[in-house]
């Protein structure tokens, strides 16, 4: 589909997953509204001990942009952002954006996202592609993200570099394309089933880069956990692909055999 074909993304809708963020949600908050100020802004909040859930109402009291959606406890990224994309769809928005609450995805870069957005139906805001970076991240670390991010595209094929990559623009009608019953990673392994499910479904994704900088307020969410359901998972289905590939090879020599025409090329 060309860019002149795919609809104008008139509505966007910016999904930002909170627990324990009371600190980080008033500036992320007004950085969106400052970098895109037609954009809405859904707050997901996960009963947060810490009052995040009473802020944001105050925060969408102030300012009619400005949503929240609480939910019954901490249930998982995936699980956050799939509500919040069921929200966005019931309500008619043409894109949705996935972003942190922490400030490590820029709301000043959303618009270069949103401008790829227009001839695509997935942008990645992508940290390890030329002109992508990582700002306070030890070494280990480093290493650890690229690693997964070339494991995963070795097992998987996918054409993006950065699968793990959580500051993303969706439109809504790539989301009502793909099957999302599919995506059942709860942790940070959700964004590579949903790319996987985009793709699946013949649909587009681009890279943009971005500067990913690291939080300072509060406390990482990562935990060894999330990276081995993440490696897993990513290990299944890249069984399965590679399986599934071979199939179809082996159903490609059997038709060609059938119809004579195997040692012809």
């Amino acid at each position: 589909m060309t860019r002149s074909e795919r609809a104008p993304l008139d509505r966007v809708v910016v999904l930002i997953p909170t627990y324990n963020e009371k600190d980080n949600l008033p500036r992320i908050v007004g950085r969106v509204r400052a970098s895109v100020p037609s954009a809405d802004i859904l707050v997901l909040d996960d009963n947060s001990p810490d009052g995040t859930g009473a802020v944001a109402d105050g925060l969408a009291a102030a300012d009619p942009q400005v949503h929240v959606l609480h939910r019954p406890g901490k249930q998982g990224l995936g699980a956050a952002y799939k509500a919040g994309f069921a929200w966005a769809l019931e309500r008619g928005y043409d894109a949705a954006v996935e972003m942190d609450a922490d400030g490590s995805h820029q709301p000043e870069q959303l618009p270069a996202l949103l401008e790829a957005a227009r001839d695509a139906d997935l942008v990645i805001g992508a940290r390890w592609v030329r002109g992508g970076s990582v700002v306070n991240w030890p070494a280990h670390r480093k290493a650890l993200s690229v690693g997964a991010n070339i494991y995963t595209k070795l097992m998987l094929g996918l054409p993006v570099n950065d699968a793990t990559g959580g500051y993303r623009v969706y439109r809504t009608s790539a989301l009502r394309a793909m099957d999302l019953d599919s995506v059942s990673s709860a942790g940070y392994g959700f964004q590579v089933d949903m790319t996987v499910a985009l793709v699946r479904a013949g649909l587009r994704a681009v890279e943009v880069p971005i500067e990913f900088v690291e939080r300072e307020i509060g406390e990482s969410k990562m935990s060894g956990n999330i990276v081995s359901e993440a490696f897993v998972n990513v290990g299944k289905a890249g069984v399965a692909h590679r399986v599934g590939q071979l199939r179809g090879l082996a159903a490609e020599v059997n038709r060609r055999r059938r119809e004579g025409t195997w040692h012809s090329e």
